[in-house]
């Protein structure tokens, strides 16, 4: 069966070689513990992308013909822990030194780390920036330090971080922000308070973006592992993003979490577009 690509772009649109992004799909689900699936978003988000139109009304053109999109086969992961870690830094890697700017589709959350250390690798001094439900600050979760919900532990051992839009933790966690004076923006005061020029003043210049689909209100996104009230919409996620982009140079970014409804195909259709407005306004900063 012959591969689908993003966007059911034609070959002089998906070429690697002069493609400037590369969606890697990672369908890795080990330590998920609620709704499980996440090992299908990024099929689904894919399949549903060959649906979109690629003209963007906002920024008037067709995005994927000016910049080109190529996607890669998906990286079949059976190891855990360290293993894992080390084999998607790896596949990062090897796109960030190609002078490509990669789009990672988990999968579960735990991946993002293996991205950040390649991103780290190749830029030196970076900043993370999650928008997430979840702070996922946990130094051990069901007898692993890799489980999802360590991932923003582990990246913190890193490299600096920005955390936006949380609004579920642990005691454990919220001792951890309040111990160490963490950069977390949680989503009840950002509804009273516009945060970007804060939050884009505790960036570096280099920034990785890692978004968990939860970030977003279930009314929206229904289907993510935990689906937190509260959340975040539509255009207030995209004039947020579209405004840190412009400012920032985002050297790549990862959408993780999707768990895929058979009955409710919303949300695939919704994610794949989500990512494509993305590279758009990335694209803008070419």
């Amino acid at each position: 069966m012959e591969k689908t690509n993003f966007g059911l772009l034609p070959k002089e649109f998906s070429s690697y070689k002069t493609g400037k992004f590369v969606v890697l799909s990672i369908p890795y689900e080990k330590t998920t513990t609620y709704i499980k699936g996440t090992g299908n978003g990024p099929s689904a988000i894919i399949a549903a992308s060959a649906n979109m139109e690629l003209y963007d009304e906002e920024l008037k053109k067709n995005t994927a013909e000016e910049v080109g999109i190529a996607t890669l086969d998906a990286l079949v992961i059976d190891g855990v822990g360290k293993e894992m870690v080390e084999k998607v830094k790896n596949s990062c890697l090897k796109v960030l030194k190609d002078k490509k700017i990669p789009i990672v589709l988990g999968g579960e959350h735990s991946i993002s780390l293996g991205c950040v250390l390649a991103a780290k690798e190749k830029y030196g001094k970076i900043s993370v920036l999650q928008l997430d439900a979840h702070s996922d600050l946990r130094d051990s979760y069901e007898d692993s330090i890799y489980n999802h919900a360590c991932v923003m532990k582990r990246i913190r051992e890193h490299c600096d971080a920005v955390q936006v839009g949380i609004r579920s933790l642990s005691d454990e966690e919220a001792e951890l922000i309040k111990e160490k004076k963490l950069n977390v923006f949680f989503a009840h005061e950002m509804r009273k308070k516009n945060f970007t020029k804060e939050i884009l003043s505790k960036l570096r210049e280099n920034v990785f973006i890692t978004i968990d689909m939860d970030f977003f209100d279930p009314s929206l996104i229904p289907s993510v592992g935990t689906p937190e009230p509260g959340g975040f919409l539509w255009y207030e996620t995209l004039d947020f993003l579209r405004e840190i982009i412009k400012e920032k140079k985002v050297v790549g970014f990862d959408v993780v979490e999707l768990c895929p409804n058979k009955i409710n195909k919303a949300p695939d259709f919704i994610t794949a577009k989500f990512i494509y407005k993305i590279i758009g306004y990335i694209s803008e900063n070419f």
